[in-house]
């Protein structure tokens, strides 16, 4: 039972909040409208858990997305806007891959300090936390950059349609576009992760480094696929979080995602030590915090107290990992 528990724990904290808030609250929260709000709220922070994930399996960590929320988001915009005369669907499209790119580029770079400069991912990735951000301040010369592209902000409320699905209003409940590439990166991250030698190798040099080396798998690639595979979903995320908001603010956009994606990992199950991980583990890991945010704003607790109860989450999570390596 002890380790079922702490294989299962996840599962059996988001079944137990699911049974309170139906039984304290089963009018407003059995509604299809709070619930799709509840796994769209943090869909973009799920989208970098995801790929955060693969880097603590590798026995790394990245303290710099949040601020890469911001470095990519600012140059979706402002390519964005650069583009504006070529139509909004041309413009849309480049400001994707700007934010893409960029993405891709600042994990890229992440990753080959890591790996081939040999430096400490919590010095490299510390370092990324100041030095995106304040590339980001620079982009927006301290402030916000909005969009001047109307069709941008609605792509950020737009989605698929379910007819049978009815908001308070009585209109169809739209599933956003965020929440659909939240699902879909899940599902492509869980195939990579089991049935591929990608996924194989990752666990593998996060469980011994040494063995993998031996076994003739490229650390180092692999080090730098995982960080640069984190800087991409970072991107996308960047680019939907953008959208939603129609401008980046490029001081607090993006502020302390690197606590709640790596909260949702740990949470679900990925040891911080590396050599294990589960995806599924990371989406309930989401979506557990995402509905104690909700529960407090219900009950009406002072959400500055919001990061006291993650911090105590992920502390009681490390703890269960422990004793789950002790027992071994």
């Amino acid at each position: 039972m002890k380790k079922l528990f702490q294989e299962y724990g996840v599962l059996v904290a988001l079944v137990l909040l699911l049974i309170i808030n139906v039984a304290t609250r089963a009018d407003n929260f059995l509604t299809p409208e709070n619930i799709r709000n509840i796994l769209s709220q943090n869909a973009y922070v799920g989208i970098i858990a995801i790929g955060m994930t693969f880097v603590i399996m590798t026995a790394g960590i990245d303290l710099s997305v949040g601020s890469m929320v911001a470095l990519c988001g600012a140059a979706a915009v402002l390519v964005l806007n650069k583009q504006a005369p070529n139509g909004d669907s041309t413009a849309i499209l480049m400001a994707c891959l700007a934010s893409l790119g960029v993405g891709t580029l600042a994990g890229a770079l992440n990753g080959f300090a890591i790996a081939f400069g040999r430096v400490a991912p919590f010095v490299v990735t510390l370092a990324g936390l100041a030095g995106f951000r304040s590339i980001a301040l620079v982009l927006g010369e301290g402030g916000e950059i909005r969009s001047q592209v109307p069709s941008f902000g609605e792509l950020g409320c737009a989605g698929f349609y379910i007819p049978f699905l009815k908001t308070n209003v009585g209109s169809p409940l739209t599933i956003y576009w965020s929440l659909i590439a939240f699902i879909g990166v899940a599902f492509l991250a869980s195939f990579v992760l089991n049935y591929t030698r990608f996924g194989r190798y990752m666990i593998a040099v996060g469980a011994n480094e040494r063995a993998a080396k031996y076994s003739a798998i490229n650390t180092q690639t692999v080090k730098l696929a995982a960080y640069t595979l984190l800087g991409s979903l970072v991107g996308i995320a960047a680019f939907l979080n953008a959208a939603r908001m129609n401008s980046v603010g490029t001081g607090s956009v993006g502020s302390f995602y690197e606590l709640d994606a790596i909260a949702a990992v740990v949470i679900g199950g990925t040891s911080l030590r590396g050599g294990k991980g589960r995806i599924w583990g990371t989406v309930v890991g989401v979506v557990l915090l995402t509905l104690i945010a909700n529960m407090m704003t219900a009950y009406r607790i002072d959400t500055n107290w919001q990061g006291l109860v993650r911090g105590g989450v992920i502390l009681v999570a490390v703890l269960l990992q422990r004793g789950s390596k002790a027992s071994e």
